[in-house]
């Protein structure tokens, strides 16, 4: 079996709690994109266009700094990475955070949570940022998945 990462982002908690599902179903390590600068509840307000996620997102060259990175990424074959849907794709800390890591020869499935859009052009963005990847569609997963639907799900990535 492939040696898999589960890295990810979240805002509110959700995102954290499926990605240690995931983490634990299939043994995998993890690593949690933190931002250098914590999002607060006004930051993350997408009502108000002058809010820190909005004025970020409106930005597609914007790339929020990350407090650390994945030391040994080299000897991980799948790298699972997990997010919020924000403005229906990922937030803008996640191209930070594959910019920041070399993804050759990698796959990089996506796996999301929203609160009711879909993951958008996520997988085709990410795979314009880690070029010599291979990037997978990923999933939106709601915040009552199973460790089991989620072991399923992702051991059709760790047995190719």
């Amino acid at each position: 079996m492939k040696k898999a990462l589960v890295a990810y982002f979240s805002a509110t908690g959700v995102t954290k709690r499926i990605a240690e599902m995931l983490t634990e179903s299939i043994g995998a390590k993890s690593f949690e994109i933190v931002p250098k600068e914590i999002y607060t509840n006004a930051d993350l307000d997408w009502t108000n266009d002058n809010s820190r996620s909005s004025l970020e997102m409106k930005d597609r060259d914007c790339r929020p700094k990350i407090e650390s990175r994945v030391r040994d990424m080299d000897k991980y074959d799948v790298v699972f990475v997990g997010f919020p849907i924000w403005w229906y794709r990922e937030p803008s800390i996640i191209d930070t955070f594959i910019e920041s890591h070399n993804f050759d020869n990698k796959v990089i499935v996506p796996f999301a949570t929203s609160g009711g859009s879909g993951m958008g052009q996520s997988h085709i963005n990410i795979q314009k940022l880690a070029p010599k990847a291979k990037v997978e569609n990923g999933k939106l997963f709601e915040a009552g998945i199973t460790p089991d639907k989620l072991e399923k799900w992702a051991k059709k990535y760790l047995e190719k």
